[in-house]
């Protein structure tokens, strides 16, 4: 019995130790207590609904908590996500390119605008909170220019990543597919190390003599293409390329990084933290619905929440003031 109890609480000592420990309690805490309050949550449905919910913001997080792991910040997710949507709206539905270029066109505006952030971080030593958020107004503004401030309605080719496979949508198994990618990116490949070495000390990494310019382009081009298959992700759900698409997801994104474990100041966390984070965020929204919250109010309970497991899953962390 002694040794089951030593052995038992060894266990409990490892998982407590991992850096995704504290999201994952949280998130099993608020699934239970949404299946205790509310009957229609653990229905087949409402579960598929909420993967696919899900699905756009873990990619905007896994690309933002990267570049947060840098010690950078990143504001243009969902404007990002709105172009690259958009463009491949218009190669597909307007110009009759086939439905995989149009997707690959969308991904390379994405990767586009990351490495312009890259570069204007790296090269023209424009903060990132500045060189993002310039590229966040920008890329919103082109939106609006070319749409005119309306949709484009009837895509097609989009549903493949709506169809099921295995019983989910593919769009899951592919944010799934991307978190490994993601996860080994970081913790397996020498990329990954000078990403957590950077956020750490970026001063060090330079004296070093390791190139830190050329690693953070690479992680802002990384996170574009990320940011542009949750626009591909949009198109599939909605069947459209709505002007304001993503708009405020920068947010959500850095919210659901942080609510991962990801430290703000960079150096430390885990991108499995930030899928684990944007599923909370979905999970929140989710409930309140079945429950049938005012709108309004939405807002409100989602703030106070967020609050209180910020405060509780970053507590003895330090912050950047």
């Amino acid at each position: 019995m002694g040794l089951k109890g030593t052995s038992l609480s060894a266990l409990v000592r490892k998982f407590l130790s991992l850096e995704e420990s504290k999201p994952l309690v949280a998130l099993v805490v608020l699934y239970l207590a949404s299946a205790v309050i509310s009957p229609y949550f653990l229905t087949v449905y409402n579960q598929k609904i909420l993967l696919l919910q899900a699905s756009p913001l873990v990619m905007l997080a896994l690309g933002e908590s990267m570049i947060i792991m840098m010690g950078s910040i990143d504001l243009s997710p969902g404007s990002t996500m709105a172009l690259a949507g958009l463009i491949a709206a218009l190669a597909s539905n307007v110009y009759g390119f086939p439905v995989i270029l149009s997707a690959l066109i969308g991904v390379g505006v994405g990767a586009l605008i990351g490495l312009v952030n890259g570069l204007a971080v790296t090269k023209a030593k424009i903060p990132s909170f500045v060189a993002t958020l310039a590229s966040m107004v920008a890329a919103r503004g082109l939106v609006l220019l070319v749409t005119g401030g309306t949709s484009i309605y009837g895509l097609v080719g989009y549903e493949w990543l709506t169809d099921e496979t295995a019983g989910l949508a593919n769009m899951v198994w592919l944010f799934i597919a991307f978190t490994a990618l993601t996860y080994f990116i970081l913790k397996k490949t020498t990329l990954g190390l000078k990403v957590y070495a950077i956020g750490g000390n970026e001063e060090a990494v330079r004296y070093s003599g390791l190139n830190a310019d050329n690693v953070k382009i690479a992680v802002f081009t990384i996170a574009g293409s990320l940011y542009a298959i949750a626009g591909l992700m949009m198109n599939a759900r909605l069947q459209a390329a709505y002007p304001w698409t993503g708009y405020g997801s920068e947010l959500d994104a850095i919210a659901a990084s942080v609510l991962g474990g990801i430290q703000l100041t960079g150096g430390v966390g885990s991108p499995v933290g930030s899928f684990i984070g944007a599923y909370i965020l979905t999970l929140i929204s989710n409930i309140l619905i079945l429950l049938g919250v005012n709108p309004y109010l939405q807002w409100v309970v989602k703030g106070f929440i967020l609050g209180v497991a910020a405060l509780t899953l970053t507590r003895g962390l330090r912050y950047v003031k």
